[in-house]
């Protein structure tokens, strides 16, 4: 198992620390946040160490967006949710504070003030010419 012992998150997902469990198998562990952005905030954290989106094995991402669907689908019925947000941040620049891959389910409340998003920018044709033609090599 690919662990790394200064790491928090794995120490939380392998059960060293105590937490707040919704759900648990073989490869994750869900918990609630300590610092929620909403009522019902949790993480879904493998149990293997992967710093991050571009660490992790693809079926292993894969699995923790359906880990993190269920959960969501379930916890917005029981909180009575009016919405949901799945995020998933890479590097600090990003908003990434713990570097162990992680996946946010963030319930959401009419009136619950936070705004979880980005202001577009408006980019020319040509712009999108280039940022395509630098993605595509």
């Amino acid at each position: 198992m690919k662990r790394d012992d200064n790491c928090i998150f794995c120490r939380i997902a392998n059960g060293e620390i105590p937490s707040r469990t919704v759900y648990e198998d073989e490869e994750f562990r869900v918990i609630l946040d300590l610092g929620p952005a909403t009522r019902g905030h949790a993480l879904v954290l493998p149990k293997e160490h992967y710093a991050d989106l571009f660490e992790i094995p693809e079926e292993l991402a894969a699995k923790a967006m359906v880990v993190g669907k269920k959960t969501a689908a379930q916890m917005k019925a029981a909180l009575c949710a009016d919405g949901f947000n799945l995020v998933q941040n890479n590097g600090a620049c990003a908003g990434q504070t713990v570097s162990h891959f992680h996946l946010h389910l963030i319930p959401r409340y009419e009136s619950d003030g936070q705004k979880i998003g980005w202001n577009p920018s408006e980019p020319s044709p040509e712009e999108l010419d280039e940022t395509l033609k630098q993605i595509l090599g």
